[in-house]
């Protein structure tokens, strides 16, 4: 017997469930809210644009279908299925989060606040859901490929991104290892950590350090399958160097760093508390993944 699909759809919990989570009442949260200039109503309007999308969406899934239901706190421990139709309701951030789990399955990101939100990985409006949940069913929807990250350290750990891997010191101090850059060139360096990123996460933390740097390394595309890396604040000295702060990783290259300090962490998409560890001597290598996000583009109602 042919099982019917599977719609994994992935949510978080909106300010008002972080509020009321933290304070208690509506009242605690309603007063917190106002000491710092803010009103509750404003924050109730979000909460019930993300609940009335959740209701739609819900209610637009064939009811012989099976469901799936996740918020972001569990997606580590969340077992996707190669043929789940992701629907994630929320934010562009909510995409990356799910992303790392995820080996090619199709997702739909819907957008709940098009007013606030800028919609780039969560292109599907509300009203288009059904439509463009049907046509990805039936395999007439039109995919858009992103390029993806892969940290691997040498004990057979991986870590997936969807914008960026971050590599550094867990707190303030300085991150000290040795670079090994693709084209052979080795460098030990001190900086405030480095980051390895997509065309996608091009668009956000890597085109601050560029801007703000004044490069002139042409940043990837979302579908290019190439990378960009940036050494943060590299710090000259008799014992490290800053020449090899910046450059880009075609699809079969790799970037390489030797932790030379114990309890380098790495972490993908701003997720800290989804890390890797490296210890003294420790090796990790950073290129384009094998595996890339399959964004469902919107089909009209």
């Amino acid at each position: 017997m042919t099982l019917s699909p599977r719609a994994v759809v992935v949510h978080r919990r909106t300010e008002l469930d972080e509020l009321l989570a933290r304070h208690g009442t509506r009242g605690a949260a309603e007063f917190f809210l106002r000491t710092r200039g803010r009103i509750i109503e404003e924050v109730q309007a979000r909460h019930d644009a993300v609940a009335n999308a959740l209701t739609s969406v819900s209610a637009s899934i064939p009811v012989e279908w099976r469901r799936g239901l996740v918020e972001r706190a569990d997606l580590d421990r969340f077992l996707f299925a190669p043929d789940d139709l992701i629907v994630v309701v929320g934010q562009d951030g909510l995409v990356a989060n799910v992303a790392k789990y995820l080996d090619g399955q199709p997702v739909i990101g819907v957008n709940p606040e098009p007013a606030v939100n800028p919609g780039v990985l969560v292109p599907v409006d509300v009203a288009d859901f059904r439509t463009t949940l049907a046509a990805t069913a039936a395999g007439r929807a039109e995919l858009e490929s992103r390029t993806m990250v892969v940290a691997s350290s040498d004990d057979g750990q991986q870590l997936l991104a969807l914008n960026e891997v971050f590599v550094g010191h867990p707190s303030h101090q300085s991150a000290r290892y040795r670079l090994t850059t693709s084209a052979g060139h080795v460098e030990r360096q001190s900086s405030s950590g480095l980051i390895v990123s997509s065309g996608t996460g091009a668009t956000g933390w890597c085109r601050s350090i560029s801007l703000e740097r004044g490069s002139t390394i042409p940043l990837p595309q979302p579908w290019d399958h190439r990378l960009a890396w940036f050494v943060r604040e590299a710090w000259p000295s008799p014992a490290t160097g800053i020449e090899q702060t910046e450059g880009l990783l075609a699809q079969d290259e790799v970037l390489t760093i030797t932790a030379e300090s114990d309890g380098l962490v790495v972490f993908g998409d701003g997720i800290e508390s989804d890390h890797l560890t490296l210890s003294w001597s420790q090796q990790l290598t950073v290129g384009v993944a094998p595996t890339v996000l399959h964004l469902v583009r919107p089909v009209a109602a």
